[in-house]
């Protein structure tokens, strides 16, 4: 961890397992305390030693939201604020309404334009056929034009909404993150539902994809301010969540090098001119031996901690090419660090890996050592540099023993919502 010297404060908005790996990553790269907004109050962020937290509850509210930016960064006059989102809702307030904070904070963040036509995932995967990049069969469905559902796939499908800023803000019984439908008759009962939640734009119905959770792919690339892809981490899932809002999250990564999918999102990223973090869903689909590509998000993923973990700090991408105006040279850089990202117990995670060849590489993983996170860890927080197994949310550089116990906790809720 480097002195305190940074010439800029991160405003984080969030105050879930997001929100703490970037502060951990601000923290250990450069000694700064990160300020995180959030909501309501959170076990994640409280508490801690490397987060100063702010809670405010309306700001998902649109006439809220700069105002309370503004009051935030007037408070705090000397440094720039670099301004961080934990939710796509989160980007597209920040995104529509630029003019107004730019004079505050250094926005890491697309323009309005290209964000619509990338994460409103139709528009999206018109842009994957643009350049090639295989992704699943999709119906189509806008809510606001209801039409016959003519599917040339079979059941179960796979039901998501095509603009997941919007979907925040919808509201009805049973809503999910993913949908898997197995009959005609559940899809519609569920479109019935959406359509009188307030979501008023599309949801596409697609092929499912076989395959465990470990046939996902998970991949991070930054693309610097001249719009160059500068740096790629591919992962391989081992894990998702299984919570209703958090289908699709992963919750053990493998670090995994894989020149196919890059080589994929380099050409989609460079073809439409993006800078920035972003972060794709991908799974294997083995009736063909295509990488099938699902979507992008604009920011760093819930998992981001994986690349940090890993050896490559993520958030020194984003430092060193918008606050320090770096200009990289050479070559593209792939991170090759094997090593393993968990939310999980390791019996958790080893009872759900099938694959043998995969669970020896875990085991080995373990074996050479780990980030723990139970009692004894917080108690005595290791003082290891360097390690294979990396819990995000158990960090030797907090100096709170109530927060420090923090992922022995949630280790424990996790452990109970698995093997429910």
């Amino acid at each position: 961890m480097k002195e305190n010297s940074a010439a800029f404060l991160p405003v984080i908005l969030g105050g879930d397992i997001t929100t703490y790996s970037l502060a951990r990553s601000f923290h250990a790269e450069y000694g700064v305390r990160s300020l995180a907004v959030s909501m309501c109050k959170s076990m994640m962020v409280s508490h801690s030693s490397i987060i100063e937290n702010i809670i405010i509850p309306d700001m998902d509210a649109p006439d809220a939201f700069v105002a309370r930016l503004v009051e935030i960064a007037q408070a705090r006059p000397g440094k720039k604020l670099l301004l961080m989102a934990c939710g796509d809702w989160y980007v597209r307030m920040i995104v529509e309404n630029r003019e107004a904070l730019e004079p505050w904070y250094v926005i890491p963040y697309i323009g309005r334009e290209l964000l619509d036509r990338l994460v409103l995932k139709d528009s999206f995967y018109a842009i994957c056929d643009e350049v090639g990049v295989p992704y699943p069969k999709t119906f189509v469905y806008d809510v606001r034009d209801p039409q016959p559902l003519e599917l040339d796939f079979p059941y179960p499908v796979i039901a998501k909404p095509a603009s997941s800023a919007a979907y925040h803000y919808a509201k009805f019984q049973g809503k999910k993150k993913v949908f898997r439908m197995n009959t005609p008759e559940e899809l519609g009962e569920m479109l019935d539902k959406l359509g009188k939640s307030g979501y008023n734009y599309k949801m596409l119905i697609q092929d499912t994809i076989p395959g465990l959770d470990y046939n996902m792919r998970i991949l991070t690339v930054y693309c610097d301010r001249h719009g160059k892809c500068r740096f790629f981490a591919s992962g391989h899932c081992l894990l998702e969540d299984n919570a209703a809002m958090g289908v699709g999250n992963p919750v053990a990564i493998l670090n995994d090098v894989n020149r196919e999918i890059m080589d994929h999102a380099r050409r989609l990223l460079e073809h439409v001119g993006y800078t920035g973090f972003a972060n794709f869903d991908v799974k294997y689909d083995s009736r063909d031996g295509s990488f099938r590509f699902f979507e992008i998000n604009t920011r760093l993923g819930r998992s981001n901690f994986y690349i940090t973990g890993s050896g490559f700090n993520a958030v020194k991408w984003i430092v060193d090419d918008l606050i320090y105006e770096k200009d990289f040279e050479g070559e593209v850089i792939a991170d090759n660090e094997e090593s393993l990202y968990t939310v999980v117990p390791r019996d958790v995670l080893m009872d759900y890996i099938k694959d043998d060849a995969l669970k020896a590489r875990v085991a080995q993983l373990y074996a050479k050592g780990g980030n723990p996170s139970g009692v004894l860890a917080a108690l005595f927080p290791s003082r290891q540099r360097r390690s294979c197994v990396h819990d995000p949310l158990a960090y030797e550089g907090e100096r709170n023993l109530l927060r420090r116990l923090y992922p022995a906790y949630f280790m424990t809720k996790q452990r109970k919502k698995f093997k429910a």
